[in-house]
């Protein structure tokens, strides 16, 4: 049998139904309207498992390919507080309720993520460096990664994926500025519809949201992924030190602010030098903060390292912290506005 006289709904994942297209709970074999995020999750890992592990690398693997990114696009939107309300409506649903939700700690204890004595630790922990609570537990690697960024984005109402199993659609790259994604931390992945698909480690601010639909001319949905996948895509795609060639993409129906920012990509590259004047004492000011703030986490971490009992001697864990920050601050200041041209 051809390619493309396979069903891949009906042969790969035994979707009895024929009607076509299926809408997304079909798709991810659940019932009708199904609210519950974990076994949404759960349906769309099994059979992503299943496309990869039996076809991803055999004769179909173009074909076994889109289907995972079909079934990523099914997750999304099913896992998405607001797009699953507004999917919900358009097929139909009349009872739409808003559901309870639980704040990120609650979720923790209740997932087992964490035990409530870990959960304290995490919060003290938090408080005195100056992190939020989820950073606060990845630091101190109480949990698994996926475990906590999921707890994180049942949060948030926000859809969680692996990057390693969706494709990137590298046509999007050249429009998103370089600089503007390392700043906050976030790639384009691909176009769903009217809508174009972003990971980030974290939920991304409306301004830059407002940004990137201006520049795109398409809704921004975001999705959440593991820091350290941004931080390797962002350094694959949006290196600091080499120029990036944009890919030529032609879009149909571009409107002006898109074509803008494929003529912003593909100006000549500049090399960028050591600000002056103003701008150079802003940045060292930064860099004096960014000192100061890894200073007083290590100092931290150090301190209770070498005598535990000093996480909780609040008072003089962070005197010591802060004096070591402060140092640290200076230093750094000091050697930064040495780069005055």
């Amino acid at each position: 049998m051809s390619q493309g006289q396979i069903d891949v709904y009906r042969d790969w994942l035994k979707i009895a139904d024929t009607n076509r297209p299926l809408n997304y709970y079909q798709l991810l074999r659940l019932r009708l309207f199904e609210d519950d995020v974990h076994r949404i999750r759960e349906h769309y890992q099994k059979l992503a498992a299943h496309v990869r592990n039996n076809y991803l690398s055999g004769p179909h693997a173009a074909r076994a390919r889109e289907l995972l990114d079909e079934l990523a696009r099914a997750m999304f939107c099913l896992t998405d507080r607001q797009r699953k309300r507004e999917y919900d409506a358009a097929l139909g649903r009349a009872d739409i309720k808003e559901a309870p939700t639980r704040d990120f700690a609650q979720i923790l204890l209740f997932n087992k993520v964490l035990a409530p004595e870990q959960l304290e630790k995490a919060k003290r922990f938090a408080e005195m460096v100056g992190l939020d609570l989820r950073d606060a537990i990845l630091q101190q690697k109480l949990a698994p990664v996926e475990q906590v960024m999921l707890a994180y984005a049942e949060a948030q109402g926000m859809p969680y994926v692996e990057l390693s199993d969706v494709t990137i659609d590298e046509s999007l790259i050249p429009l998103v500025p370089a600089k503007l994604a390392r700043q906050y931390s976030f790639v384009p992945l691909f176009e769903d519809g009217d809508q174009i698909i972003v990971a980030a480690a974290n939920p991304l601010i409306p301004d830059v949201e407002e940004e990137l639909r201006l520049r795109l001319g398409k809704t921004i949905r975001v999705v959440l992924c593991r820091p350290a996948s941004i931080n390797e895509a962002i350094a694959k795609y949006y290196p600091r030190d080499l120029p990036y060639q944009p890919i030529a993409r032609e879009q149909k129906g571009a409107g002006p602010s898109t074509q803008q920012a494929v003529k912003e990509q593909q100006a000549p590259t500049v090399v960028e030098r050591p600000p002056a004047g103003t701008d150079l004492v802003r940045q060292s000011a930064l860099y004096a903060v960014i000192a100061f703030n890894l200073a007083v986490m290590l100092s931290v971490l150090v301190q209770i390292i070498i005598n535990p009992q000093s996480q909780y001697q609040f008072g003089r864990t962070a005197l010591i912290a802060i004096v070591i920050g402060a140092i640290a601050a200076t230093i750094t200041l000091v050697v930064s506005l040495q780069r005055r041209p």
